[in-house]
């Protein structure tokens, strides 16, 4: 007779999307962080089917990381968990090595078996020093620690939904394996609205879909993408906090599900020349109390005057925040007119070439859609510098010139070092950290890129460069 000695909890997907819900429910409602640890904790202590707490974090470039905690271990010590800061980009030198991670009780959720394994639940967690205090180059941190700060002042949200694009490419660890003389090759050369119900990427596509749903993210829409082999998987407008966690849990859930596929799913801007590339079209609002503060009845493209202002703060500084926006030397390839690409520095309602362009909206849908944003951007800087920028930058008449956006990561590092605003919600000395590693891929590649994408540009990208890589260069 076989010992059943594994039992551990696996929770089917209906379940599951009920179960992360009402989680989700709970976080937009605001209670009182003790009020929800103590309620998942006493949850966590009564169920005995789960093993281990992951819990998330990014680093400066927002490269996303993760470590398992043993329950026990992690019920004990919730309030003094410890990490080598050392080892990540952005945060402490070898000889203050030590950061502590303060988990986010609001962002408990269940998780797919068949994605994550069974038997563990995760979280989000901020960075903080050795002395408690949210380290400044955690901008998970700052972004919340902004949000809550604004919605205690005057009940005013900023409401944010990505659009994010991806490729799935043959085989697994393709961006590891990448060789420029041959490059990636596609899983799939149909297109939009009209891939076979049941090949490779549409079996991708479905099981990412399912998997989301599962976690809460109320999806609304999921399909091939303009490109061979590209997928977008649309999910609902939310607080923007949420919306860049989720940002987060659709890559990492993306690239398990193409492993588990024997292929790769990379969310490289650019990684085929010739066809469009992937960007993450930001959608974004300001609310209170349920009211959209963008919209207006009588406004110009029935925009309200502070959705006018706005604008004009983010298109007089575009050039100076492009390098968040666009994080890598890739993501230049990506803004090439040829490419309904988003690099002119203006506004429209029609044309899908603006940096932002205004879609058709009611008073509840009435946003600004972003579009010059890429897909390996750090959701968290993004947000924050969207949202600051366009509440404290210089106000300027909106002017639909013939300005474009920096041509490569070299151009826009120069207008980002020079930047005044970005120091100040920076502070120079998170701003330096962020230039230096964005420096430092830079230099890796040849500044003038030419026609094939080049080994450098994939095997430094911040998002899969492993240490042997960067050290060996």
């Amino acid at each position: 007779m076989e010992a059943n000695l594994r039992e551990f909890l696996e929770i089917s997907y209906d379940e599951l999307e009920s179960l992360n819900l009402e989680a989700k429910k709970k976080a937009r409602e605001r209670l009182p962080q003790e009020e929800t640890q103590a309620h998942y904790s006493g949850y966590l202590e009564k169920e005995k089917r789960i093993k281990a707490v992951t819990l998330c974090f990014s680093d400066i470039e927002g490269r996303f990381h993760s470590l398992d905690y043993d329950k026990k271990y992690f019920l004990k010590s919730s309030d003094n968990l410890t990490f080598d800061g050392s080892s990540v980009r952005g945060f402490t030198e070898q000889h203050q090595s030590d950061l502590r991670l303060i988990p986010d009780w609001h962002t408990f959720r269940w998780l797919p078996a068949d994605v994550f394994g069974p038997g563990k639940v995760l979280m989000f967690a901020c960075v903080a020093d050795q002395h408690g205090e949210p380290h400044p180059s955690d901008m998970r941190s700052r972004l919340k620690n902004l949000l809550q700060e604004m919605y205690l002042r005057d009940k005013m949200e900023f409401l944010l939904a990505p659009e994010l694009e991806g490729f799935v490419v043959q085989g697994k660890n393709a961006e590891q394996n990448f060789d420029e003389k041959t490059g990636f090759r596609f899983m799939s050369e149909g297109g939009y609205y009209h891939t076979l119900p049941t090949c490779s990427l549409k079996q991708f596509i479905d099981r990412a879909a399912e998997a989301q749903r599962s976690m809460g993210f109320e999806n609304e829409k999921d399909h091939p993408e303009v490109a061979p082999s590209q997928f977008e998987l649309n999910y609902s407008y939310t607080e923007a906090l949420l919306a860049a966690d989720q940002i987060q849990l659709y890559k990492l859930t993306g690239r398990q599900i193409a492993h588990d596929l024997n292929m790769t799913a990379t969310f490289l801007p650019k990684p085929f020349i010739g066809i469009n590339g992937s960007g993450m079209h930001t959608n974004i609002s300001l609310a209170r109390d349920g009211k959209n503060l963008f919209y207006a009845k009588d406004g110009k493209h029935n925009l309200s005057l502070l959705a006018w202002n706005f604008i004009g703060r983010l298109l007089h500084h575009a050039s100076e925040i492009c390098l968040v926006f666009n994080s890598s030397v890739n993501a230049y390839r990506r803004l090439d007119p040829k490419f309904e690409a988003p690099n002119q520095i203006r506004v429209s309602a029609t044309d899908r070439g603006a940096m932002i362009r205004l879609p058709i909206g009611n008073e509840r849908t009435t946003r600004l859609e972003v579009r010059s944003v890429g897909p390996d951007s750090n959701p968290y800087l993004v947000a924050y510098i969207l949202l600051r920028t366009g509440l404290e930058g210089t106000t300027e008449v909106v002017e639909n010139g013939g300005k474009i956006l920096p041509a490569d990561i070299h151009e826009a590092l120069e207008y980002f070092k020079v930047s005044e605003l970005t120091t100040r919600l920076l502070t120079p000395a998170v701003k330096e950290k962020y230039i230096q590693w964005k420096q430092a891929a830079a230099d890796r590649v040849p500044r003038n890129l030419g026609k094939t994408i080049k080994n450098g540009e994939i095997l430094y990208h911040h998002e899969i460069t492993n240490q042997v890589l960067w050290n060996t260069f």
